[in-house]
C-alpha cells in the first residue's frame, strides 16, 4: 500500500519577537508561525510565509523558524523594524505588557503577488491570523484548492459583524479565544461565525477546555491535567491547540466541502488540548531564546 504523504502547512502572516523581560530573553514567535511550527512538530510537512525586517531581530526571528525546521523559501525581507511584544510570566501565565505595533510585518503585509499564489497552492492547508493583516487576501486563498484556517484571538473588535464578515466566508475553520466566557456564551460567539459562513469554529477556554461547532454538532472537550512537572509558560498554547486539531481532523478525512463526523471533531478537540497541555512545559513559543541585546533603545522594553 502507498504511504501517504505528510499533511502540508503553511503560516501565512505573522512573526514576532516575544521579549520576556523577566527573563531578559528574546524568542521567535507569531501566530502564523508557531502554527506552522507545531504542525511541523506533529509530523506535518510545514513552511512559513510572511515578511521579515531587515535589522538584526528580523534575522534571529528568521534563523530560528528555518533551525526549528520550518523552511521560509518564499518569505520576503523589507526595510524596516521587527515586531516585538513584551511581556512578563506571573504564576505561570504569560501576560502581555505592550508592542511595537508588529512592524514591518504588519505595516507592509505579506500579499499573494509575485507568483505567491501559485506557491500557496502546493499546500493542504494555509493558516493566518488578526496579527498577519491578511484579510483582503482571503478570497484569493479561498479560490484555490486549500483549507484555510483563521485565528481571530481575543479582542473584541475582530468580533464584530464588519470584521467578522471579511473572514469568515473564507475560512474553513476560525479559532476563538474564550478563556473566562461561560459556555452559553462562547457557544454563541462561535455560532456566530459558522452562521456568517465558517466551515467550523473552535473556542478555546484555556483550564475549563474547548469548544466546537459546524452548524449541526457542539462539542465540548475538558482541559488535559498536568503532571507533576512545573508549568514553564502559557506562551503559544492557542497555536498548539489548533495545531493539534487540524493535523488530527485532517487526517480524519477533513477536507474542503467535507463534512466532518462529530467523532471526528470530539477526536481532534481531544488532540488540541494534548498538545495544548504538552506546550505549557515548552519555554517560550518553541525555545530558541537568547538574551536581549544590551544595545536595545528603553522604548522598546
Amino acid at each position: 500500500m502507498k504511504a501517504r504523504s505528510p499533511m502540508r502547512v503553511l503560516g501565512f502572516g505573522d512573526n514576532i519577537v516575544d521579549r520576556f523581560l523577566d527573563r531578559a530573553i528574546d524568542y521567535p514567535g507569531g501566530n502564523a508561525v508557531n502554527v506552522a511550527v507545531y504542525t511541523r512538530r506533529l509530523g506535518a510537512h510545514a513552511e512559513y510565509l510572511g515578511v521579515f525586517g531587515d535589522d538584526e531581530l528580523g534575522r534571529f526571528v528568521r534563523a530560528s523558524i528555518e533551525d526549528a525546521g520550518v523552511p521560509t523559501p518564499r518569505s520576503v525581507v523589507r526595510a524596516g523594524e521587527s515586531g516585538v511584544t513584551c511581556l512578563r510570566v506571573i504564576d505561570g501565565d504569560r501576560v502581555f505588557l505592550g508592542w511595537n505595533g508588529g512592524g514591518v510585518t504588519v505595516q507592509q503585509p505579506i500579499d499573494l503577488s509575485d507568483d505567491r499564489a501559485a506557491y500557496v497552492s502546493a499546500f493542504d492547508l494555509v493558516h493566518s491570523s488578526v496579527y498577519s493583516r491578511t484579510e483582503e487576501e482571503l478570497p484569493k486563498l479561498r479560490s484555490r484548492d486549500v483549507l484555510v484556517t483563521f485565528d481571530l484571538s481575543s479582542e473584541p473588535e475582530f468580533r464584530e459583524p464588519s470584521y467578522l464578515d471579511r473572514v469568515a466566508p473564507y475560512a474553513d475553520l476560525v479559532l476563538l479565544s474564550c478563556s473566562g466566557m461561560a459556555e452559553a456564551e462562547s457557544f454563541a460567539i462561535l455560532e456566530d461565525a459558522v452562521a456568517r459562513g465558517a466551515g467550523i469554529a473552535l473556542g478555546t477556554r484555556g483550564t475549563d477546555g474547548a469548544v466546537a461547532v459546524d452548524g449541526v454538532a457542539r462539542i465540548t472537550v475538558p482541559a488535559e491535567p498536568v503532571d507533576d512537572r512545573e508549568i514553564i509558560d502559557t506562551m503559544g498554547c492557542g497555536d498548539a491547540f489548533v495545531a493539534g486539531f487540524i493535523v488530527d481532523l485532517y487526517g480524519s478525512g477533513w477536507r474542503r466541502g467535507t463534512q466532518a463526523t462529530a467523532s471526528d471533531l470530539h477526536s481532534a478537540l481531544r488532540a488540541g488540548a494534548i498538545a495544548a497541555r504538552d506546550q505549557c512545559f515548552i519555554e517560550g513559543a518553541f525555545g530558541h531564546g537568547r538574551p536581549i541585546d544590551e544595545d536595545t533603545p528603553v522604548s522598546m522594553l
